[in-house]
């Protein structure tokens, strides 16, 4: 903060708009942005049935600097309050399958209902609205997930609702769904991560 001694009105009343203008170039300056870059390494996923749920996800390349995710998704099969999914996240510094080691960034077990109106529309949503189809909502989510297909084109997830600041690294994102008379399904995605030198 500017501190000021002289005690006319005009100088304090200067100081204070000082005081006003440097507040708010340092909150702007604050506002959150990622300071790691990451690459897609390798993406996966598994249906047990995919005559109701049938994933195709591929990595592709947009420049020389960048990769996007495309998938489609044809989702045949009614969710329900019994629908539940669960992610967890391991890290390796080198990427050797053998040097994983888990990491409390998680989503616990919880209804999939609950996770569309938490993490997805947290994150999920925000980071794939430019570049897919997948449901777009205000408030609560309203059930069920609607049966059609999915696309992703070449998606590119910008952080919002991330972490600012993630160790470099080899991140693997297991994605797992799944109910009683339902279809199991799962995902493994792995990225690398590096410092944001921008």
């Amino acid at each position: 903060m500017i501190h000021c001694s002289v005690s006319y009105s005009i100088m304090s009343f200067r100081c204070f708009i000082a005081e006003i203008c440097m507040t708010l170039l340092l909150i702007s300056e604050c506002r959150t942005e990622r300071k790691w870059n990451y690459e897609p390494v390798s993406t996966e996923a598994i249906s047990s049935d995919e005559s109701l749920i049938k994933i195709d996800v591929k990595i592709e390349r947009i420049n020389r600097r960048s990769y996007g995710l495309t998938a489609k998704v044809d989702w045949n099969y009614d969710t329900t309050e019994e629908t539940m999914v669960e992610a967890n996240v391991l890290r390796s510094s080198t990427g050797d399958a053998n040097d994983y080691k888990l990491l409390p960034w998680a989503i616990p077990k919880q209804s999939l209902y609950d996770h569309m109106n938490t993490y997805y529309k947290d994150v999920s949503m925000k980071n794939f609205k430019h570049c897919s189809n997948v449901p777009q909502f205000e408030g609560q989510f309203q059930p069920p997930l609607p049966k059609k297909t999915y696309f992703g084109n070449k998606c590119v997830i910008d952080g919002d609702g991330l972490p600012e600041i993630v160790p470099s690294g080899f991140y693997k994102i297991i994605l797992k769904c799944y109910g009683p008379n339902q279809p199991t399904w799962n995902s493994t995605s792995v990225f690398k991560i590096t410092p944001n030198l921008m």
